[in-house]
């Protein structure tokens, strides 16, 4: 999980967002309003918007998920992979009593599975 946690605000420029999520390396960020969860962008949502041809004059909540699925720092990582395999999404904010903590991305979940192997050759 990284605890390292990049947020916009819903009315964020979307090409803004996309500005911080490169420049923080990011494949999501979090959708924050009033200090609430609302949304997550990911990488996936903004590649929507070009698609589209819909990024200029766009904000985060255009393109945004909504109300995203997030689990608790006590879940398993079973559960994370099982939450994020089922709801077809990579990213999943975590949350402890009503505050973000960090997200956990499919990237996070493989390091787990794969921490003694190594590639071939190596």
């Amino acid at each position: 999980m990284s605890r390292e946690v990049l947020s916009v605000s819903s009315d964020t420029p979307l090409a803004e967002a996309a500005r911080r999520m490169s420049g923080g390396q990011v494949g999501a960020v979090v959708v924050m309003d009033d200090e609430k969860l609302v949304g997550i962008l990911t990488e996936r949502d903004l590649m929507r918007a070009v698609g589209d041809a819909r990024v200029e004059g766009s904000t985060v909540a255009d393109w945004m998920t909504r109300d995203p699925e997030t689990i608790d720092p006590s879940e398993s990582t079973e559960m994370a992979a099982t939450l994020m395999i089922h709801g077809g999404f990579r990213h999943l904010p975590v949350v402890e009593s009503g505050n973000i903590v960090g997200v956990v991305s499919i990237r996070d979940l493989m390091r787990v599975v794969l921490d003694d192997a190594a590639p071939r050759g190596v």
